[in-house]
């Protein structure tokens, strides 16, 4: 049973992370029935977002790993039609620094520090991508003294490689995180 030192962080469910964007989870899709059945039963609920600045050091034009993806203002870095903003309690932009990667929600923002003024101790974590910044976030949210949970049915992979998903998974648990599945969680329907 959930109580109000639950919260939910739903990580960069945002367009250009779903089929057609430049990065995108092959099913991606996927994680939004289980997220819309169970975000309105927290207390508080954040999503977090890549906001990247045109000049962001870990895209391709400056040597780093990835396509341009998620530009701040545009169609791509906005939040999926699937997820019902107004259920969102406070939106994390993350990955504005240019030389931070931003993976992590907690990176170079007050995510912490606004769990923290609600009396959130325990955190559960869903979005995209599993082997990235779920993991990251995940991971920090155990580093800063956090509860984490990962809810495996509301995660998806890139798997640049085919098994970063599961190794992402075992990173994951050694760091303490718990999985679970969304139906555990005792939401009503």
């Amino acid at each position: 049973m959930l109580t109000r030192r639950d919260g939910l962080i739903i990580v960069d469910p945002q367009n250009d992370f779903l089929p057609g964007g430049p990065l995108a989870v092959a099913d991606g899709m996927r994680i939004f029935e289980p997220i819309r059945r169970i975000l309105r039963g927290f207390s508080y609920v954040v999503a977090t977002r890549d906001w990247h600045p045109d000049d962001h050091r870990y895209t391709q034009r400056y040597g780093g790993p990835w396509p341009f993806h998620c530009l701040q203002n545009t169609p791509g870095a906005e939040f999926s039609k699937e997820l019902p903003l107004d259920a969102i309690d406070e939106i994390i932009s993350k990955g504005i620094d240019p030389m931070i990667d931003g993976y992590s929600g907690f990176a170079a923002t007050p995510l912490a520090e606004h769990l923290r003024d609600r009396e959130i101790s325990h955190v559960y974590l869903c979005g995209l991508a599993t082997d990235y910044c779920v993991k990251a976030t995940a991971i920090d949210a155990r580093k800063l003294g956090f509860e984490a949970t990962v809810l495996l049915d509301a995660i998806a992979a890139v798997n640049v490689h085919p098994s970063d998903g599961e190794r992402a998974i075992e990173a994951m648990l050694a760091a303490g995180v718990h999985l679970a599945l969304s139906t555990q969680l005792g939401i009503a329907q």
